[in-house]
Formats: structure tokens, sequence, C-alpha cells
């Protein structure tokens, strides 16, 4: 069998020509369909919440500004992950979409529709059979959820977008050999590493294609070009190993497994990966987590699976594009393989969004594959069988989005399929805390701490749980043993000063406060807490001063600007409280306490047409607030409006309220 020219692509089967298919045709009708049909498919997430670790990712208040843009790209630590081009971004769309999540959701389909339609421009480019088959699989496949319908994973949206752009450049630059293409190229590579490291695998994916096409890697045309990009992905795998283990927190005693160990965790996962491509049911947010046992005798199939396959490629090694595919899937996939360890392997080994972009080597195989064999079809049964394949992918993938609706959602579907999740007993818990239904998340916080007793985060958020519901000496107990787990936990030192403080322990409450500031000098919430334990020992001029500290951190936190113009007021210095009090009233218009002390210290001030403005903004909001309705009563007859005057105090009373 002769191979082909060296410079031109191996075909992938040797059949007479394939007449025309249900996506021959122009590139702009077939990618505006594909956006189409992409958008349709995922309309569902465009009306979901945030979820999970989503508010981690998008641009927190102190970084909004061009300092926290700097921030961003020179400070280890100022963001979840140090991915500066991911975060750039949702920086940027901040200032279009703030904090709606709809924006970022439609972004979030529109850059995966347009990954597809680039990937489609790179089987063209690289003259693959099925390219727009390939694609619709890729943009209507349910496996791909993950990835669209949850903000954080723009950072795979977005960082597939760069890649396919980086090698439809390089494919040029390949062809031309000039270093203006070549420049192009790197850049694009570099804003792809900038957005997710495991686009570094891209090199080697492009050696995997001059071997497919060519038969041979030659060392100075095809490796030298591509010896800086290697250099650069080193280097970002190194950078993100070193934030993983000491900003994230993915060093921990479950993952020190062995070398055998993780070979058969990296064996078994590529299976389950390939197996969820092929038949993609039970799809799980959180999929059980596995136990690797070098002594378990079936774990070894795996592996052996892996080695059969291998000896399958060198036979029918002249058939280099199924060879090629399974490459590019397992190279792509080799960060999340478990022979690196990061952060959610202490709760699954495995993860939809892990497989986002290696799924492209086996969709460029399943889409040539199919074009190959339906064109010996009729047209008529070819289209068929094509369209059919394709809806049923978008209505598991409609179906799918709806269960990242929002993160109750979200959890309760993971747990009837893995009731074990500890995890997801956690965040549901959080979830249902967050809106005020604490009775609710307590028995998820049990479980969680039942599946994973020696958890220090859990213990903590199970005393902030017992915070909430007021049952202070509850709460000190869970978190004092946070920390017996984790004598480093800032976030446990903060809670147990709020718990202490409120149980009325204030020595003791000021001492835990000062330990979380020793560990975390820019907290703005222990410094709050910190200024209200002050307060209730006298030292106003100690409290007003973290008050300010915790609103110089956090220029967006109306706690903070309410409870330091609360403390101006009560040094009777009205005119510096009003404006910290309008502040706080600007950042949390809901919240009638604010509008009632506003009112009362512009009343204090003499003010009183002003502060009947805020007393009825305090009624309005809550008009079963006895005290508002009094404050107001007793303004409005300041002002000589004694008949509504009277009808306010009367509410007052009947809503118990004693002078």
């Amino acid at each position: 069998m002769k191979h082909a020219p060296k410079n031109k692509p191996f075909p992938h089967h040797a059949t007479a020509a394939p007449g025309p298919t249900l996506f021959s045709g122009s590139s702009w009708w077939l990618g505006g369909a594909l956006c189409v049909v992409a958008v349709a498919a995922y309309w569902p997430a465009l009306g979901g919440a945030f979820i999970w670790d989503d508010d981690g990712h998008l641009t927190r208040p102190e970084l909004r500004s061009l300092g926290g843009l700097v921030r961003i790209w020179f400070e280890l630590g100022a963001t979840q992950q140090y991915y500066p081009v991911l975060h750039s971004a949702f920086w940027l769309e901040h200032f279009v979409f703030g904090d709606a999540a709809a924006g970022y959701h439609f972004l979030n389909v529109l850059l995966h529709a347009t990954g597809a339609c680039l990937f489609a421009s790179v089987l063209r480019r690289l003259s693959v059979p099925g390219a727009w088959l390939a694609a619709l699989l890729f943009a209507l496949h349910p496996v791909c959820v993950e990835s669209v319908a949850w903000i954080s994973e723009q950072k795979n949206t977005l960082s597939t977008v760069f890649y396919l752009l980086a090698a439809l450049a390089y494919l040029r630059f390949d062809r031309s050999r000039r270093p203006a293409h070549y420049i192009v190229a790197s850049v694009l590579f570099f804003l792809a590493l900038g957005t997710k490291t495991v686009t570094g695998t891209l090199p080697a994916a492009l050696l995997v294609v001059f071997w497919w096409q060519r038969g041979r890697v030659d060392l100075r045309r095809d490796v030298a070009p591509l010896a800086p990009w290697f250099a650069l992905a080193v280097i970002a795998a190194v950078l993100t190993a070193w934030v993983e283990h000491a900003i994230v927190g993915a060093e921990h005693n479950e993952l020190a497994l062995g070398l055998v160990q993780r070979v058969l965790l990296a064996s078994r996962a590529v299976w389950f990966y390939a197996g969820k491509l092929v038949y993609p049911a039970d799809l799980i947010f959180i999929y059980p987590r596995w136990t690797i046992d070098a002594g378990a005798a079936w774990q070894y199939l795996f592996p052996w699976g892996i080695l059969l396959v291998v000896l399958a490629g060198w036979r029918w090694r002249r058939h280099r594009g199924p060879v090629a595919a399974a490459l590019f899937f397992a190279g792509s996939l080799l960060p999340a393989l478990g022979f690196v360890n990061v952060f959610p392997f202490l709760y699954s080994f495995v993860a939809d969004h892990f497989q986002y972009l290696a799924s492209l080597g086996l969709f460029a195989l399943a889409g040539a594959g199919l074009e190959g064999r339906l064109a010996r079809w009729p047209r008529l049964p070819a289209s068929a069988l094509t369209l059919g394949l394709l809806a049923t992918l978008a209505v598991l993938t409609w179906r799918q989005c709806a269960t990242y609706r929002d993160p109750t959602t979200l959890y309760e579907a993971t747990l009837a399929k893995n009731p074990n999740a500890w995890l997801a007993h956690n965040n549901l818990a959080n979830a249902l805390a967050a809106t005020g239904r604490v009775a609710e998340a307590l028995p998820h916080y049990e479980a969680a701490q039942r599946l994973r007793p020696e958890s220090a985060e859990i213990e903590n958020n199970l005393g902030f749980a017992h915070i909430r519901r007021g049952d202070f000496d509850a709460a000190i107990p869970h978190l004092e043993r946070a920390l017996r787990l984790r004598p480093d936990y800032v976030f446990a030192y903060n809670n147990l000063g709020l718990a202490l403080l409120s149980a009325g322990r204030f020595v003791e409450a000021e001492a835990s406060l000062k330990v979380a500031l020793r560990l975390k000098e820019e907290y703005p919430e222990a410094h709050l807490n910190l200024g209200l334990t002050f307060a209730q020992q006298g030292n106003s001029a100690e409290a007003l001063r973290h008050f300010a500290t915790a609103v110089r951190l956090r220029p967006a936190y109306p706690e903070a600007e309410f409870n330091w113009a609360i403390g101006l007021a009560l040094a009777n210095r009205f005119t510096e409280a009003l404006p910290h009090f309008a502040r706080a009233a600007h950042l949390a218009p809901e919240r009638p306490d604010i509008q009632n002390a506003f009112g009362r210290t512009l009343d204090l001030d003499g003010r009183f047409d002003d502060a009947i403005i805020h007393y009825r903004a305090a009624v309005g909001l809550a008009p079963d607030f006895a005290e508002a309705h009094f404050n107001l009563a007793r303004a409005l007859r300041q002002t000589g409006r004694t008949e509504e005057s009277a009808f306010h105090f009367a509410e007052a009373t009947r809503l118990g309220w004693k002078n």
C-alpha cells in the first residue's frame, strides 16, 4: 500500500469520492445553522443561576478597577486560579453584564458554538471528511453541558476557541513558513494557556497531526518550531501545579497515590471518558469517587485494555486516522488523568468538563467514520439517520441543561444519582442556608459530616449554620473542632469570633478575630467583626478604624458602611455618619433597618423632612417594622402632620412597640 505524498493529507479511507451529503455546502450557512441549533439545545441554560464556585471566578468587587486588572495578571492568589486571560475576560464581562447570570450563560453558549465552528474549520483545513458532522456532534453532545452551563467553565469554552484559532494559525504557518504567521499562532497559544493550562497539549497534538498527514515527524520542520511552545506549556503546567498545591489546596493525604495506583486510575479514567462519549447516560455533576486498589485484580483490566488498543494501533498503523484520534484523545486527557493532583480529586476522580477539549479527537473520528459509511447509503435514509442522531443528542443536552437551573436543583439531581456525594450534601446545604432555609440545610451538613468526618470545612459550615439560626452555643464546638482539624483555618477563626461575639464573650471573640487577621490581614469580614467587638467593649476609636478598613478592602460592603455610620452617629458625629448611611442604603436598598437608622440620624440632626423619607422607605420595605412606624410618627408630629402621625403611632402600638 502506498503512502500519500509527504506534504499532503493522508486519506482516512480508500473509497470512491462520496457524493453530496447533508453537511456539504457553504461554510457560512452551516456555521450559522450550527450556532442556531446550539443555542436551541442549550436554551434552558440561559435562564440558569450562578452555581457553586461561580462567585470565586467572577470578578470580585476589589478587582473591578484597573488596579484590580493589574492584580489579576501579577498577583498570585488574587484569583482562585492563576488564569489571567480568563479572569481578564470575566473582568471585562462584569462591565457588560454586571451581576446578571444570563449574559454570562449566553456568552458561554456562543463560545461553545464558535469553538464547534472552528473545529469544523480545522478539520476542513486538514481535509478530514465529515468536518461539519463532527462539529455538530461536539456542539450537541450532552457531555459538554457541564462546561457550557457552568459559568466557571468558561475556562473550557474560551480556551478551546483560542486553542483552535492557534491551531489554524499554525497550520497556515506550516504551509507558508512566514514568521508573521508563526507570531500570530504563538500569541493565540499564549492566550489559550492563560485561559486554561490543558491547552498546553496543543504542540503535541500538532505533531500527531503531522505524523497522521505525512507518516513521520521531521525534527527540523515539525519539532523545532514547536520547541518554544513546549517550553511555555511546561512553565504553565508547573505554575498551575504549584497554585493547585499552595493556594487551591490540592495536596491531601487522600491524594497520596503510588505509581501503580495512578496508572490504574489513569487507564480507568480513559475508558470512562470514552464510554460517556459513546453512551452518554447517567451524566452526573459529581461522580462517585473510585477506590483505587492495587490489590484488586479486576482493576488491572483497564490498563490491559489500553495495552490491547496500543497493540491494535501498531498492528494497523498504516491506517493512521484512528490511531491519531486516539492519541489526541488520551494526550489531551493526560493532565486530568491523575498523574498530577488537582483539587476535584478530593471528591471525584472524573468530571465531564475534564474531557471537553479531549473529546474533539473522538468526535473527529466519529464524523469521518459516519460520513464515510453514510456516503454509501441513499441520501434519504442517510439524512434521516444523521438528523435522528443529532436530534437525540440535542434532546439529551436540553434535559441535562435543566439540572443546572440553580444550585438546589443541581445538587438534588446529583444526590439522586450519587447519594454518598459529601460535597453535594455540603453544597446543597450552603445553597439552602443562603436562602434562609437553615433548618433544611442542617441535615445535609450532618450527612456531609458523617461521610467526611475529618473535614474542617464541613465543621466550619455546620458552625456557621448554627450562627445563622442564632444558636451560638451550638456553633462554638463545631468551629473549635474545625480549628483542631486545621489550625490555620482563617475562616473558622472569623466565624468562631462572630459566634463568641454574639454569645457575649467579647474578650475571647477579640482574640479569635485577631488570629484571623494575623493569618489574613486583608480580610474585610474579620475587620467588621473585630470592629463590632471593640464597639461592644466601648472602644469606639478602634471600632471605627476596623469599619473603615473593611470598607477600604471591600468598597461595596453595606454592612461595614452601616456599622461605620452607626459608630459615628453614636459619637454624635452626624455629618460624618450621613454619607456612610447613604452609601449603605444605596448598596442594600432592600434593608429596612438601614433606612430606619438613616432616618434616625437625620432626625437627631434636626432634619425631620429628610428623616421622614427614610422612615417611609423602611415602613414600605417592612410594613410590620414597629420601630420605624414609631419613628415616622414622631417625625411627622415634629412637622405638624398630626393626623398621619397618629396613624403610625397606632400602628407601632398595634405591632407591640414600647418606647
